[in-house]
């Protein structure tokens, strides 16, 4: 029975069978990198969603800033154009006045008062009327300089109302811009969103949710005043509503806007931007946080949300979110205030 014999492997084979062992372990390597090598992208997109998503919370309150200063312009425009009226009609009045006055002075000012006198049936009479006209004509420069410092007021306010309808036109032109920079940036985190495979779009929208079951409840704890204790039952009340930029509810909320409608039904009047609302009050550590404490954000103090107890707080978290429960440490906090 013949048989054949096995072959002694070259150095040619040798070296190419050893070839062959590396370039299938790194193949196997390529093979086990090509998982983390697609989710990179995902992972850099979501990333990339939440600093759209931080940057448009930092231009709404930028938005709700100069909106804000653009209602108090407005305000004091009209408050000024309705002086600016009552005093041009007191001007109006003075001066029919004094020109009747003058019309009369010059009607009987034909004659030289000495002549006028000597020609006089009753020189007495006259020297009554005289002596009355003298004391008109003392009254008239008294009305006469009452309307010109009427007149320098009417023309100050004009001028300083230009002035109010300039900055008023740029706090317009301000809360236009900011408005339309929250739009891109929403336009964009919305697209990258919708390019995410439907599963991690899907868990990003749950993350989104109020339903945080992975925290704790947030507990009894009392709040320190009666309004602070009506402030945090409003924003729990609130739970699960949708993140509207630029609204303060009732149907949705940003971040400030929320702290704005809750310490109102606690009949509290806050500040409408989370950088003024840091000041609404005074502040306390962070390891001294209560119920309905104002706990802002970053340092640019660009957010805002209410300490609730047990380390959570409720806030509004950003656009295509609910209002809803986190950690209190959830991002550097600025500070902490009580209402």
């Amino acid at each position: 029975m013949g048989f054949h014999r096995r072959l002694a492997p070259s150095g040619f084979d040798r070296g190419a069978s050893a070839a062959l062992c590396v370039l299938s372990a790194a193949a196997a390597a390529l093979g086990a990198a090509v998982p983390s090598a697609t989710a990179a992208p995902t992972d850099h997109t979501r990333a990339e969603v939440d600093r759209l998503y931080t940057e448009a919370e930092e231009a709404t309150e930028s938005y709700n800033r100069a909106d804000e200063r653009a209602d108090a312009l407005r305000e004091r425009v009209t408050r000024a154009q309705d002086r600016i009226a009552r005093q041009q009609l007191r001007v109006n009045t003075m001066r029919e006045t004094l020109g009747s006055l003058a019309g009369a002075q010059y009607r009987a000012g034909g004659l030289d008062p000495s002549l006028a006198l000597l020609f006089s049936d009753d020189p007495d009479e006259y020297l009554a009327k005289a002596a009355a006209l003298d004391r008109i004509n003392v009254h008239q420069a008294a009305e006469l300089r009452e309307l010109q410092a009427a007149m320098r007021e009417v023309a100050q306010e004009r001028a300083e109302a230009a002035g109010e309808l300039t900055e008023l036109d740029r706090s317009r032109k301000a809360v236009a811009a900011h408005k339309r920079t929250v739009e891109q940036k929403l336009a964009k985190a919305r697209a990258l969103l919708n390019s995410l495979p439907s599963a991690d779009r899907a868990a990003y929208d749950r993350a989104s949710r109020s339903d945080r079951a992975d925290l704790p409840d947030p507990g009894n704890a009392v709040a320190p005043s009666g309004r602070a204790a009506a402030a945090v039952a409003a924003a729990r009340a609130a739970l699960g509503s949708p993140y509207v930029w630029g609204s303060n509810g009732p149907s949705g909320f940003d971040c400030s806007g929320l702290m704005q409608w809750s310490y109102a039904k606690a009949g509290v009047s806050l500040p409408r931007t989370s950088q003024a609302q840091r000041y609404a009050g005074h502040q306390v550590p962070l390891s001294q946080a209560q119920p309905g404490d104002l706990v802002t954000y970053r340092a640019d103090a660009s957010h805002v949300g209410m300490y609730v107890g047990n380390g959570q707080v409720i806030h509004a978290p950003y656009p295509g979110a609910q209002v809803r429960y986190d950690p209190v440490g959830m991002m550097p906090v600025s500070s902490v205030t009580r209402v």
